[in-house]
């Protein structure tokens, strides 16, 4: 299996004042993350790692605005015309507004309307990395055209709560949005996300579009992050309704009741009949993860491989959370085998 990874994540990385080096920080959504898989898959015979592709801006213009990507882009050096701390990071935040009442000329304005939360820091290499995700996810989506076979995706940042014009959750850029656009120009696509926090920004963007269909599998955002999207009654509008589906799922779900939950999933996925399959692969579900209460096993993890495997789809995986780093890289794997079986047989 190709598997795409670029080096530039290592320099989105947040250690906070006294605390060591850059890679040994305190934040979740660190290195450390990438390590682990990384360590776990350089195990294995079937796994070839490879650099990403450069396919250019044109493909994540195509899901995020202009305006957006230079926001992202000159965000930090912005903020530090308000600030002289120049080696932690900047966790921007500033409440909303309503869209043109401001201009956008000013980093405190710009804050308010591009985010969705202070879970998104930047750094001066935050947006390098940011690109460098997106063209992981791009450069599997290509091969999965021009070779025909599944790929993974090992994108940092990752990016399910990344809307048009938003960040949020971790997440700068929509990894799995961006590879399912450059696809859609090739046939129908169904984007599965079974990470345990709904995937709002992929909703966001495919909300009205009758080819692409959204499921995403994840806690009731009733009581578990992003809070204000994932609910069940939201299911598309306009041209795309009926085009999305949220499952949310209750406190300490295990595998018999996510597997049902999936198998209703891939019936929806069955009955619409992609060309492509993208699956939005966060691990934050297992058992003891520090960012959710979901018990999934490992063997679990084989299972819903299994399961989605063996639609025979064209498909591309794609990294999104999962925060328990010393069991992260076998959880990866494991999960993965199954489409390598397929291959096989």
């Amino acid at each position: 299996m190709q598997i795409y990874y670029s080096k530039k994540h290592k320099g989105h990385s947040f250690g906070l004042p006294n605390s060591g080096p850059a890679d040994v920080d305190l934040y979740y959504e660190n290195p450390g993350r990438v390590d682990s898989i990384l360590k776990a898959l350089r195990s294995t015979k079937w796994a070839e790692i490879l650099p990403p592709h450069n396919l250019g801006l044109e493909p994540i213009l195509q899901v995020h605005t202009v305006r957006y990507l230079d926001y992202l882009k000159d965000a930090y050096k912005n903020w530090m015309d308000y600030s002289d701390q120049a080696n932690i990071a900047y966790v921007p935040y500033k409440p909303g507004f309503e869209p043109g009442t401001v201009k956008f000329d000013k980093i405190p304005d710009q804050d308010g309307f591009f985010m969705t939360d202070m879970y998104v820091p930047f750094n001066m290499q935050t947006y390098a990395a940011a690109i460098s995700s997106a063209q992981c996810a791009l450069s599997a989506a290509q091969t999965l055209v021009t070779q025909k076979q599944t790929t993974f995706a090992l994108c940092r940042p990752p990016g399910h709560h990344s809307g048009p014009e938003v960040c949020g959750g971790f997440c700068y850029l929509n990894n799995a949005a961006i590879a399912a656009q450059w696809l859609s120009r090739l046939g129908k696509v169904a984007i599965l996300d079974i990470d345990y926090h709904a995937g709002n920004g992929t909703q966001a963007i495919f909300y009205e579009r009758p080819d692409v269909l959204t499921i995403s599998l994840h806690a009731d955002p009733a009581w578990e992050y992003p809070s204000f999207a994932g609910y069940a009654h939201e299911t598309g509008s306009g041209r795309g309704k009926g085009y999305h589906q949220n499952y949310p799922l209750p406190h300490r779900t295990a595998d018999e009741l996510y597997q049902k939950t999936l198998a209703l999933s891939l019936q929806l996925i069955d009955k619409f009949s992609p060309d492509f399959l993208l699956v939005s692969a966060g691990f934050d579900t297992f058992l003891g993860d520090p960012l959710g209460d979901f018990e999934i096993s490992r063997s679990g993890f084989s299972m819903v491989g299994r399961m989605i495997s063996d639609m025979h789809l064209p498909t591309v995986l794609v990294l999104e959370g999962g925060y328990k780093i010393d069991e992260l890289g076998a959880n990866v794997a494991t999960l993965l085998i199954p489409f390598i079986l397929d291959v096989v047989n």
